[in-house]
């Protein structure tokens, strides 16, 4: 497999950096948390067997750079920006699109503002908390978690926010660093240098907002709700199985937690490839 086609998109406020890999139907994959584009290379050249797949850096993160530092970030915006990407790579044809946590969010929205541009959408783990009945103490979670940024740092924020992500009944002391297996630990010092800016802006613009669930029921029929198997009681688990309850569909479990596509990206980019097909 020959490496990427690289790409760059000028979006409103923001310059996107893109990668294409394969031939066949467009396959966009939308990144969470501060991966960008790197975290899929697991599983991106094995779907590039049947798909052309694209992934992108979110704006502001690793190689997609904002106009404005200290812009504020919207899931509209960056629904726009994917819905920009499909425009360019897919135009008048309909694209498959995965999105992995926060990614999750901006493909749920996406799904719901540009349906004509969506044939289907397998949202992983998105951590929609406002459509939770106790949606009150994770909004709380977040204020704590950004006064403790600005009062005592980036660390501190982080080990606040993990104790919020465990699972109910977890007594172990939460760990501040990030997680990535071997072959992830390259990514680990950009991974780092995004995190204040996903800490800062895209926490609480994303898990303050809350989709359109009756948007999301008349388009059910083009959604899969996906959560890691390992990953049930955790925080994020919580609203894809609240959303499949409320929307009458099934729940599909991926190999992993929350990073699965990190830790298991042969049999999750399998399982993925049999949840895109008719």
């Amino acid at each position: 497999m020959t490496g990427p086609t690289i790409g760059s998109l000028q979006v409103h406020g923001a310059t996107l950096h893109y990668e294409v890999r394969g031939q066949g139907p467009l396959l966009l994959l939308i990144p969470g948390g501060t991966g960008g584009a790197a975290s899929f290379d697991g599983i991106a050249d094995d779907l590039a067997t049947e798909y052309t797949v694209a992934t992108y850096d979110p704006r502001g993160m690793s190689r997609s750079t904002l106009d404005d530092p200290e812009a504020e970030q919207r899931v509209a915006e960056h629904a726009d920006d994917a819905f920009r990407v499909l425009e360019l790579l897919s135009p008048g044809e309909p694209a498959r699109v995965f999105g992995a946590s926060s990614g999750a969010i901006t493909a749920l929205h996406l799904l719901t503002a540009h349906p004509e541009c969506v044939e289907r959408v397998v949202a992983h783990e998105p951590p929609v908390v406002e459509v939770l009945p106790d949606a009150s103490e994770h909004r709380a979670l977040i204020a704590r978690v950004q006064t403790t940024f600005r009062t005592q740092g980036l660390m501190p924020a982080m080990a606040v926010f993990a104790a919020g992500l465990k699972k109910d009944g977890d007594t172990t002391e939460p760990k501040a660093e990030i997680r990535l297996p071997p072959h992830a630990a390259a990514r680990a010092e950009q991974t780092m240098a995004d995190l204040p800016y996903f800490v800062g802006r895209i926490v609480p613009g994303f898990m303050s907002y809350a989709p359109d669930i009756h948007r999301l029921e008349a388009l059910s029929d083009r959604l899969v709700l996906a959560c890691g198997q390992d990953s049930r009681g955790e925080l994020p688990y919580r609203p894809a199985a609240f959303l499949a309850e409320r929307l009458g569909m099934e729940l599909r479990h991926f190999p992993g937690g929350h990073t699965g596509l990190t830790t298991h990206p042969a049999e999750f980019s399998e399982l993925l490839r049999k949840t895109f097909r008719p």
